[in-house]
């Protein structure tokens, strides 16, 4: 039978080498899966089966460097990490005995003690025995911190496994945003990303494991993994297997095409998320560095770590030319060994080699286009779709009072006047707030809030949308990174955690920021203000990202974009905001588990691309903006504007009966996971609630505001033309960006895949 599809024309930047030690691993893995009963008598594999597979090969290839006896052992990780998939698909998967795999899920974790003498239960079945040797052989040479790191992502590797099994119960094909976000944890690239760390002795620093440009590198190295399985892997795993979890499928069927287009499309997202893995090492670690002043072994080991991730991308792709695990009858490697080109290299590790094709690939697609987007082009009034709305609006019966109040408080701060030695204090004006209309926003989020709630959330959308629209105004123009960052670090200030003194404020901004702090934080733990600061410290934080990626020109992929515009929304602080509220009855995990977090950010990014569909004109005519989901979307596609349009609306649709999924589905199994009382699933169930108000709300203030239509943006920005702000002794011209109902906390209260 011929392929599904013809294998595309891969982006190889970096040539795969092949350990000298692939010998010993292979001879070495095979006592060992053998000692721990993976092979005969398992029910799953025979020895032709470890044979034909080759994961030494596979181990050989993404690990060229290390010595031989760490190689034995990452290739004792991968045997058991493929026969625990293999092994849960015909016991479960097959079966489709969701009750069981959930028992067989549960007792893994025990199997990883942060604390070796805490010992292990003993084990049932080859699973756990390979997961006891393993743990107890890694990680005496590792810190807590990645103990701790490793365990969480082998944890969401075997958990996510449950998703899979419950989209396979209801012959359900996942959206691409939920796909890729989901695809990280089943997948396993950031498990493998951990072994990255131990095998080439590169432990990454505690101090920036956290931080963006890691947590980007790893989440594009993923994605580059996935996306390239699931090319090789398409027609096992659809084919053979029955399974919906593949991007080529998934794209397959959001977009309605053909399988041949899917692959192309995915092969062409895979390509984006390699370059955004380069673009943030040249441009988001050196500043790294300097900011926290990691020493030079910490950089050492942040590069070898970064390079050993990049020996991942290259081997793995070289594993699959070869493993009889995939699909690569017309790939590059087996149609080089069928016939002779006088022009192409042969070998090992040569098929980065192709420099026309790879110059080819470089130059073209979307990282040429990311970047020469030509800025204010006239592209005519917003148009707006029929939204998928299934919730109904309610507006708080205090709402003209709020109107009234916020305009107040606004002027009191300083907010609607230009203030000596505040540049970016001329933005606006009481017209353009009592346009912008913010307590309509916040009426329809929080229909049942007190008029003294209902102010406060109207003055925090308010300094939400006024703070993200100064950061362009001031440091935007004038790329003035290093004064954001320094505005960015003196907001922090101003939101103390225990007893600490507020600094004096100079702007507007900052007054009204220590305001709201003090009549927001001030009924809360320590611990609680702690994690609201994150919030806000988030939103801010992603401003600076906007700031450099105009300072590049560059359109972000639709990944990174949508990821990072749940920041930029403020969406972070809405969920926070919403919870303050439901008191101790909810453990913490419980809102850090997957279901939820895909119920936030399904949310959180219906109402993002909302707010790109209605401020389009707004952002891309008026205030020459890039960060417009629409926008991202015809880059990436090189489509024009009702195309980019219609498939964003159908993304929205989609994330929408994703929310509607989540709710009606995973929530009641996330109840019994975690063996919830009423009161907790009284609070959730109302969580549920708010966020429906919060999306009905927001729409409705969309529609009925004076912000985006052509006839406001005229009165607005002058006479139809983008209008630069007016001059200001010793400050800084400036651009417009997006603003909107929160972009920022003004949203108060993910493309194919959506932000990084």
């Amino acid at each position: 039978m011929s392929q599904p599809f013809e294998l595309p024309d891969f982006y190889l930047p970096y040539p795969a080498r092949l350990n000298p030690h692939l010998e010993e691993a292979r001879e070495h893995t095979k006592r060992w899966a053998r000692e721990m009963g993976m092979l005969e008598g398992s029910g799953v594999w025979d020895e032709h089966d470890l044979d034909s597979h080759d994961y030494a090969l596979l181990c050989a290839y993404t690990h060229p460097d290390c010595d031989g006896p760490a190689l034995s052992l990452v290739t004792d990780w991968y045997v058991w990490v493929f026969f625990f998939d293999d092994h849960f698909l015909e016991f479960f998967k097959r079966t489709q005995d969701r009750e069981g795999g959930k028992a067989y899920l549960d007792r893994l974790p025990a199997f990883m003690p942060m604390d070796l003498a805490a010992g292990f239960p003993e084990p049932t079945n080859p699973v756990e025995a390979g997961l006891a040797d393993l743990w107890a052989r890694t990680v005496p040479s590792m810190s807590m911190e990645w103990r701790q790191r490793f365990a969480e992502s082998t944890r969401n590797l075997l958990d996510e496994s449950d998703w899979e099994l419950a989209n396979i119960n209801i012959h359900r094909i996942a959206n691409p945003v939920e796909y890729i976000e989901m695809r990280r944890k089943v997948g396993g690239a950031p498990w493998s990303a951990g072994l990255i760390e131990y095998a080439a002795q590169a432990e990454v620093p505690a101090s920036v494991a956290g931080s963006r440009p890691l947590r980007v590198l790893r989440d594009a190295f993923s994605d580059g993994v996935h996306l390239r399985n699931d090319l090789f892997s398409y027609e096992r795993e659809i084919l053979d297997e029955g399974e919906l979890s593949n991007g080529v499928l998934v794209l397959e069927t959001f977009l309605n095409c053909t399988t041949q287009q899917a692959a192309d499309a995915v092969n062409e997202l895979l390509t984006s998320r390699l370059q955004q893995f380069e673009n943030t090492v040249f441009t988001e670690l050196p500043p790294l560095f300097a900011e926290t002043g990691l020493d030079l072994l910490g950089t050492a080991r942040v590069m070898a770590y970064v390079k050993g991730l990049q020996d991942w991308q290259a081997g793995g792709h070289e594993w699959h030319l070869r493993s009889s695990r995939y699909m690569n009858g017309s790939a590059d490697g087996a149609a080089a060994a069928t016939h002779w080109e006088p022009y192409r290299i042969g070998g090992i590790g040569t098929s980065a080699a192709d420099l026309g094709r790879a110059a080819g690939l470089l130059d073209a697609g979307s990282r040429r286009r990311s970047h020469s987007h030509v800025p204010h082009q006239e592209v005519g009034p917003s148009r707006l779709p029929e939204f998928f709305m299934p919730f109904e609006v309610r507006l708080s019966p205090y709402l003209d009072g709020a109107r009234g109040n916020v305009v107040g408080w606004a002027r009191e701060m300083g907010l609607l006047d230009v203030q000596p030695g505040d540049p970016g204090s001329h933005i606006w004006s009481e017209e353009k707030l009592v346009d912008y209309d913010f307590p309509l926003c916040a009426a329809g989020i929080d229909p049942d809030a007190s008029p003294e709630q209902l102010d406060l959330s109207s003055a925090w959308l308010t300094w939400g949308t006024y703070a993200d629209d100064y950061y362009p105004v001031v440091f935007g123009r004038s790329r003035d990174l290093a004064g954001a960052k320094a505005c960015t670090e003196r907001l922090a200030a101003f939101m103390p955690v225990d007893a600490e003194a507020m600094p004096v404020p100079l702007t507007p901004m900052e007054r009204a920021l220590a305001d709201l702090w003090r009549r927001t934080a001030g009924p809360m733990t320590v611990e609680a203000r702690r994690r609201f600061r994150t919030t806000v410290e988030s939103m801010t934080d992603s401003w600076l990202w906007e700031l450099a990626n105009q300072a590049q020109n560059r359109i972000p992929d639709p990944v990174d974009y949508l990821e990072m515009r749940r920041a930029t929304f403020g969406s972070d602080l809405t969920m926070s905001l919403c919870r303050l509220g439901h008191g101790n009855e909810v453990p913490p995990e419980v809102y850090r588990s997957g279901p939820l977090r895909s119920l936030e950010n399904a949310a959180a990014d219906y109402a993002c691309l909302m707010n790109d569909v209605f401020s389009y004109q707004k952002e891309i005519e008026y205030e020459g903006e890039i960060h417009n989901g629409v926008l991202v979307v015809q880059n990436f596609f090189d489509c024009d504007y009702p195309t980019a349009l219609a498939m964003v609306h159908d993304l929205m649709t989609s994330r929408m009966r994703q929310f509607q999924h989540v709710a009606e589905v995973e929530l009641p199994l996330l109840y019994e996971g975690y063996d919830l009382g009423p009161e907790a699933r009284d609070v959730l169930d109302g969580y549920v609630v708010e966020l429906e108000n919060w999306l009905a709300g927001i729409l409705e203030w969309h529609r009925e505001c004076r912000r985006y239509g052509e006839a406001d943006l005229v009165r607005h920005f002058g006479g139809g033309l983008p209008q630069a702000p007016p001059e200001v002794p010793g400050g800084r011209a400036g651009f417009g960006r997006p603003s909107g109902l929160g972009t920022s906390a003004a949203r108060i209260l993910e493309l194919l895949g959506a932000g990084g």
